[in-house]
């Protein structure tokens, strides 16, 4: 490139001050010496070296060295609008921007009425028709902010699983609300016992609608009043429910209860997580994102994510879209997915034939009182809350009522040690005894 740039320069002026005829010849030249195209060479020679007065204080030069910057279009998202989308973004939980976009222009317009963001109309107008894929490009540097795994606590069940069906994610394909996927999700913290609280978490297939209740253990007393409590607070009537192979779902007790209540009970089957693929993936998305990992084994700390879940469920099922699989073709190695308009679960109840129309208006008219920001402070207020009891001294704390297996002392290596050469050398003494004789 440098030598190119000298045989511009060197034959540039040349190339201006020439008459038509010889320009050719010069042009010639100066291709088969730089392997330019010929359109490209004669740009070059007629720019490299002019002065051009812009105004009285600027004149830019041609420098066939330095590239051109090619002006771009104007930004149409200015920083007022991207100031707008990150406020909307942070409410709703940092969601990406295929779930955000559908719900971009009702958020805004939701919160301007709570007084939550203000911003002119020029501002909306511009949120209400941003694409997802604008979205996350305009979250991008925020996002990179922002980039912790359970362990399972499942145990198989008794004999009584064999007279409750089988049922896998493919067979399930409901349309009407009110079919479940229940699931527990333990806070251990890491450390391998029961004697810590969990959550059960409660799916609808149709609708995605959402119910955690926390559980002092995974005792059948607790599991089966918390499937009570979910039944209470579900919109629309309990038909069915599905769960693993724990023992704290496939008991006498749930089963008998299935059956006087005329509720379809299935399980999945063991090891295939797809099959309650509902639920395990709002394990994740909702409670594990809203408690993370630490332990929970205190009466303090089962009161505080009673309370989490209150506003909890209330901004998951209301204001929190989600997209539901559509279709899944496979053509050689490659899978090729489609999802549906991202909704809430709401709005999925809302669209529902099987729901009535007074428990419609009750929904609608419980959507009007919510100010998702108002929600989203109440979560975190009561999660920096449950955090500071994960930092308190355990002896201030007060554990469950719970029975601890007494452990046996260790046993020190150099004891065990000697104790095997004594057991081998008193060995040895009497097999040759029984030689000798």
């Amino acid at each position: 490139m440098k030598e190119r740039k000298r045989i511009a320069e060197a034959t540039a002026g040349r190339y201006r001050r020439a008459r038509k005829k010889k320009k050719t010849g010069i042009l010639n030249e100066f291709v088969e010496l730089t392997g330019f195209a010929r359109s490209y060479a004669a740009m070059v020679l007629r720019n490299h070296g002019r002065v051009v007065t812009v105004n009285p204080k600027l004149r830019v030069r041609g420098d066939v060295g330095k590239k051109l910057r090619r002006p771009g279009r104007r930004p149409d998202y200015d920083e007022e609008v991207v100031k707008a989308l990150l406020k909307v973004w942070r409410i709703m939980d940092y969601i990406c921007g295929k779930r955000l976009a559908p719900v971009l222009r009702e958020m805004v317009e939701l919160l301007d009425r709570r007084g939550e963001i203000k911003c002119k109309a020029e501002t909306r107008k511009k949120l209400g028709r941003m694409s997802a894929a604008t979205i996350d490009r305009l979250l991008q540097p925020e996002r990179k902010k922002y980039q912790l795994k359970g362990r399972a606590h499942t145990r198989p069940g008794t004999l009584l699983k064999h007279q409750i069906p089988l049922r896998t994610f493919s067979e399930w394909d409901e349309q009407r609300p009110g079919f479940l996927e229940i699931d527990l999700v333990g806070h251990d913290g890491g450390v391998i016992d029961s004697l810590h609280a969990f959550t059960l978490n409660a799916t609808d297939v149709a609708t995605g609608w959402t119910v955690c209740v926390p559980l002092k253990n995974k005792a059948q007393v607790w599991s089966f009043a918390g499937l009570q409590q979910i039944r209470a607070k579900l919109p629309f009537s309990l038909l069915g429910i599905d769960s693993d192979n724990g023992s704290e779902f496939i008991n006498e007790s749930f089963f008998t209860y299935c059956q006087k209540e005329k509720i379809t009970f299935t399980r999945s089957r063991p090891y295939r997580k797809n099959d309650s693929c509902f639920v395990e993936q709002k394990n994740y998305s909702v409670v594990r994102r809203a408690v993370g990992y630490q332990r929970c084994d205190t009466d303090e700390q089962l009161r505080l994510l009673a309370q989490l879940y209150e506003p909890l469920d209330l901004y998951t099922n209301f204001f929190q879209p989600s997209m539901k699989l559509k279709s899944k073709e496979r053509h050689g190695a490659r899978v090729t997915k489609k999802y549906d308009k991202a909704r809430t679960p709401y709005q999925r109840v809302l669209e529902s034939s099987f729901i009535d129309e007074q428990t419609k208006q009750q929904l609608r008219q419980r959507y009007e009182l919510l100010n998702p920001a108002q929600l989203k402070r109440q979560i975190e207020r009561w999660q920096r809350k449950l955090l500071a009891t994960a930092t308190r001294p355990p002896r201030n704390q007060k554990r469950f009522a719970t029975k601890r297996t007494a452990q046996r002392p260790a046993v020190e290596m150099p004891r065990l040690r000697k104790a095997t050469n004594r057991v081998a050398s008193l060995s040895r003494l009497e097999k040759s005894a029984q030689k000798a004789a």
